[in-house]
């Protein structure tokens, strides 16, 4: 029993010890994920170490005294809404979508004074502060037409805010932009308008064109007057008389095919006129003459 009991202690020393010793081994690795960096904090040496970054891949550290922060420093959205004012008092709805991330050679100081929440303690304030002093210097449709410019300066005013906080954006861009209501009434009006005053352009433009072609065509029919009177007394009226032979030959060249017209003579020459004739009535049908009666009562009478 004796040997029994100890074997069972030396192996439930064995157990410890092995326990003690994965937990130590475990407690002594740690890993750091692709696209992520970890800060040392050293608990003898003056807190987080700022000399150096620590990259991907798994690493050793001191159970109990140094403790590693993993910080995401890959690009991530965010949408971040803001409501301000333009340059002629116009209340004005913005959205705006920033890709950030931290500057991995300044993440030790990062946590040191923003905690490894920064881009929610940042993020929002600089973008409204940047915001509503950017907006403020266009008008309400300024913003609509000069939307690229506009965007360009919020997006230089945010890289310089955020490069104060070590935070590098990646791009910004405006997503929504939204007017009030009685702002978005008087645009569509003003459109209204607008298109109303090009269709009266468009009319009067019209009118004149067609008052110029009116005036044209008089123009060349008096000229071509002119030039017919001017014909007329230089070579004579031949050329009417061919046009008016010319219309003889083809009214008697079509009252010839026509079934309605006889031709009856005329003086000695042998020459004759045509007469249009209407086809013969159909005889009605009424009741019989009475000329057999007749015919019977003279029978009679002698």
């Amino acid at each position: 029993m004796s040997a029994l009991t100890r074997a069972l202690n030396n192996l439930a020393s064995v157990s410890a010890g092995l326990g003690v010793g994965a937990y130590l081994l475990n407690e002594s690795l740690y890993n750091v994920d692709g696209g992520h960096c970890a800060v040392i904090w050293h608990r003898f040496a003056g807190g987080v170490q700022k000399e150096y970054v620590v990259g991907e891949g798994t690493h050793f550290r001191i159970p109990l005294i140094t403790y590693p922060t993993v910080f995401d420093v890959r690009i991530r959205p965010r949408v971040i809404a803001s409501r301000t004012g333009t340059k002629d008092l116009q209340q004005v709805q913005i959205s705006l979508r920033v890709l950030s991330r931290p500057i991995a050679e300044k993440l030790p100081e990062i946590l040191v004074t923003l905690g490894e929440d920064f881009d929610e303690r940042v993020l929002p304030s600089i973008v409204n502060e940047v915001l509503k002093a950017t907006v403020a210097q266009y008008d309400a449709e300024q913003l609509l037409t000069a939307r690229e410019e506009v965007s360009r300066k919020i997006r230089d005013g945010l890289n310089r805010r955020a490069a104060e906080f070590h935070l590098k954006l990646e791009d910004v861009s405006i997503t929504h932009l939204m007017f009030s209501k009685e702002f978005t009434t008087a645009i569509e009006s003003k459109q209204v308008a607008q298109q109303e005053a090009e269709r009266s352009k468009f009319v009067v433009m019209l009118a004149e064109q067609e008052k110029q072609a009116a005036v044209i065509l008089a123009e060349g029919e008096s000229q071509a007057a002119q030039l017919i009177s001017q014909a007329l007394r230089e070579g004579g009226t031949g050329m009417i008389e061919v046009k008016r032979i010319d219309a003889a030959k083809e009214i008697a060249e079509t009252l010839s095919q026509s079934r309605n017209v006889i031709y009856l003579p005329g003086n000695s020459s042998g020459g004759g006129a045509p007469m249009m004739t209407m086809p013969a009535p159909r005889p009605s049908q009424g009741p019989p003459p009475a000329a057999p009666q007749q015919a019977q009562s003279s029978q009679q009478l002698q």
